[in-house]
């Protein structure tokens, strides 16, 4: 297990992101590999670009409309390229509690694509997920991306992504689910 209590992931990649265009792009790439009920969690500090990437992902399925962190609102839905995506984000949360009491088990048991940021809010209370995403500030400016598959689905997203990143090591385990 690792340390934020979930398994080992099956696969990993990691990105540096020299500004907001890079931070679309990698949202784009992964766009590709978007199949119905994927789980994707956003990590990273404020500003880190979880919603630029979450905005660069939707334009590459072609959605032209505006993208806002759904901060206050909890969710935003769109339906776009036969995909219904779902962006949440639990910043406000404070415990597991909240989450229960929004009501969102099921768009996380549905056929919707499930993008999350500030999962760490909702706690243990949430499935696991097929892909997390954590991006990080870096101190020469730029973000770090660090891109981890914990299933056979998030596993495929990676593989789709078209971007200067090294190859899976093949010595990883196997992915489940």
């Amino acid at each position: 297990m690792t340390p934020d209590n979930q398994p080992s992931p099956c696969a990993e990649r990691t990105a540096v992101l020299a500004d907001e265009a890079a931070t679309l792009a990698l949202g784009g790439s992964l766009a590709r590999g978007l199949q119905p009920a994927l789980k994707i969690y956003l990590t990273g500090d404020l500003g880190a670009g979880k919603t630029t990437l979450v905005r660069g992902l939707l334009r590459a399925l072609g959605y032209r409309g505006r993208v806002k962190s759904p901060t206050f609102t909890l969710v935003e839905s769109y339906n776009v390229s036969s995909l219904y995506l779902y962006h949440f984000d639990f910043y406000r949360f404070a415990n597991t509690d909240n989450w229960r009491d929004a009501g969102f088990v099921d768009e996380f048991g549905g056929p919707g694509v499930c993008l999350v940021e500030w999962p760490q809010r909702a706690g243990s209370a949430l499935p696991m997920p097929d892909l997390t995403i954590d991006l990080q500030h870096a101190a020469q400016g730029g973000r770090h991306a660090r891109l981890r598959a914990f299933s056979e689905q998030g596993r495929q997203c990676l593989q789709a992504l078209n971007s200067p990143v090294p190859p899976d090591d093949e010595s990883s385990p196997a992915c489940t689910g």
